[in-house]
C-alpha cells in the first residue's frame, strides 16, 4: 500500500490511509477516518472517526483533528494548533450529537498554536497566523491574525502577502509566481 507507519503509531482497523502517506511517532488514527494520498501526520497526532482529510495534507506535531472536521487537499496544520467540535463543552454534559462541522478549504495554512473554533469554513488559500483564534468564517486568500482573529490582509496561493486593500477593488501580482489576483466587492480571487 506504500504507506509508512511508525511502530509506535496506532491505526485502528477500518481507517483509510492513502498511498504515500506517512504516520509518525505516537499518532493515532481512528477506524472511521479517511486520509488521502501523500499526507504527513507528525508526532502525537490524533485523527478522529468522522474526519476526512484530502491529499497532500501536512499535520504537524501535537495536533488533534476531532470528529466533524474536513481538511481539503494541500492544507497545512502547524504544530500544536487546535480544532474544536463542540461549541460549549461541559464535562458533565454529553454533547456528541451537537458537533459542528468545520471545513478547511484547499490550500489553507493554519499557523502554530492557533485555534479553529468549530462550525466555521476557512476559504481556499487563507492564511491563519500563529496563535490566532478563528471563530467566524474566513474568506478565500484572507490573512487572519489575533484573538479573536481579524482580517489584516490578503495572501497568494504561493504564500506571499499581496499588496491589496482590505476593501474596495484592485489587483496585485504575486512576486514569486507571477499570478494575478483581483479584489472585487471585498473578495480576492485568482484571475483565470
Amino acid at each position: 500500500m506504500n504507506i509508512r507507519v511508525h511502530s509506535t503509531a496506532i491505526i485502528d482497523e477500518g481507517a483509510h490511509i492513502g498511498p504515500g502517506t506517512r504516520v509518525w511517532h505516537w499518532s493515532h488514527v481512528c477506524s472511521g477516518a479517511y486520509i488521502g494520498e501523500n499526507c504527513s501526520l507528525g508526532q502525537n497526532v490524533f485523527i478522529g472517526n468522522q474526519v476526512a482529510i484530502g491529499n497532500n495534507v501536512k499535520i504537524q506535531n501535537n495536533v488533534s483533528v476531532y470528529d466533524s472536521v474536513i481538511l481539503e487537499d494541500d492544507v497545512f496544520c502547524g504544530p500544536s494548533m487546535v480544532f474544536t467540535n463542540v461549541y460549549n463543552p461541559r464535562s458533565a454534559i454529553t454533547r456528541k450529537d451537537e458537533y459542528r462541522q468545520t471545513l478547511i478549504r484547499r490550500g489553507v495554512t493554519i499557523g502554530a498554536n492557533s485555534t479553529i473554533v468549530c462550525g466555521v469554513t476557512v476559504g481556499e488559500h487563507a492564511f491563519i497566523a500563529a496563535g490566532a483564534v478563528v471563530n467566524r468564517d474566513v474568506k478565500p486568500f484572507a490573512l487572519m491574525a489575533g484573538v479573536p482573529a481579524k482580517h489584516i490582509g490578503w495572501m497568494s496561493s504561493y504564500g506571499e502577502r499581496l499588496d491589496l486593500p482590505l476593501f474596495g477593488s484592485g489587483f496585485a501580482i504575486c512576486k514569486h509566481s507571477g499570478q494575478r489576483y483581483i479584489l472585487e466587492l471585498g473578495f480576492c480571487r485568482l484571475e483565470n
